[in-house]
């Protein structure tokens, strides 16, 4: 029997398309005579930020988003920082603000967030969004489960009576994505490294969610054939010559030949999130002209 390898759920062909949208979108409100900004601060020299913040920075700079980026040596306070972010709050350019997570222990990375005007949320992680998200009411979605659904959406994969299971309960993907899954009427399981026998509950998705940040956790005994399986998980890994590479929570090479669709890792979920980033930014700079 010849196995037939999972259709890739592609994130970096669709946010390429969604930020051509957004280029677009921006270059017909030039009655606002200011492009979008977005500020995104980040503290010390972690390389995997660093290398987040200047994609966000090269993907701003390609849709036309202008970007009000500030660098802080580790030793800052969060006094300073919070100085920093009440400035931007009120500077007219300025329609995102985003902190670059992690930030070194001695920061208080809740009350940094707290200090963020919530319309200018663009990371959508203030409590008064994530508040909107469990009522059901508008407001700037955090990015990477909003890119989840986009790209969902996009292969008109169908959620509605589905068993959806997140593994994962961070503020960050796991608990905002089971929302965003039951407002499509989805049946969502919240599994985490407490859930016993882990692999029951994951075999009963029709669409199964890794977000939990450990390589290779979700095996090919874990998935229903036929399921849909988004790795949210970014991982890098050294092999025995030296040598690093990014991997995601499933065990790709396996699992794509029982599931029916797969986000691969690099190219999945990451290029999504920074495409709802841009998207929230613009959200935002809209409802302010309003």
């Amino acid at each position: 029997m010849v196995m037939k390898q999972a259709q890739l759920l592609n994130g970096k062909a669709l946010a390429q398309r969604l930020q051509s949208e957004l280029k677009e979108q921006i270059q017909t409100q030039n009655q606002f005579n200011r492009p979008p900004g977005l500020a995104v601060l980040m503290v010390g020299d972690n390389p995997a930020s660093a290398a987040y913040v200047r994609n966000k920075e090269r993907a701003c700079t390609n849709v036309g988003i202008a970007s009000f980026g500030q660098h802080f040596e580790i030793e800052v306070t969060q006094a300073e920082l919070e100085q920093t972010i009440h400035r931007l709050n009120q500077d007219e350019r300025v329609d995102g603000i985003l902190v670059q997570l992690p930030l070194p222990g001695h920061l208080d990375a809740v009350a940094l967030l707290l200090q963020i005007d919530p319309d200018k949320d663009a990371d959508g992680l203030h409590p008064t969004n994530l508040g909107k998200l469990v009522r059901g009411e508008q407001g700037l979605r955090s990015c990477t489960p909003a890119g989840v659904m986009r790209l969902l959406q996009e292969y008109q994969i169908p959620l509605k009576g589905k068993q959806a299971v997140v593994v994962g309960r961070s503020i960050l993907v796991g608990k905002p994505l089971a929302l965003m899954l039951l407002a499509e009427d989805a049946t969502v399981t919240i599994a985490h490294s407490r859930s016993q026998n882990l692999g029951a509950i994951t075999r009963s998705a029709d669409i199964l969610i890794g977000a939990v940040g450990r390589p290779g956790l979700i095996t090919v005994d874990m998935v229903k054939p036929g399921a849909v399986v988004v790795d949210v998980g970014i991982n890098r890994v050294t092999d025995g010559s030296g040598s690093s590479r990014l991997v995601g929570d499933v065990d790709f090479d396996a699992v794509q030949n029982v599931a029916e669709y797969i986000t691969p890792v690099p190219g999945g979920i990451g290029p999504m999130t920074v495409a709802m980033l841009l998207q929230n930014t613009v959200t935002s700079y809209l409802q302010r002209h309003q």
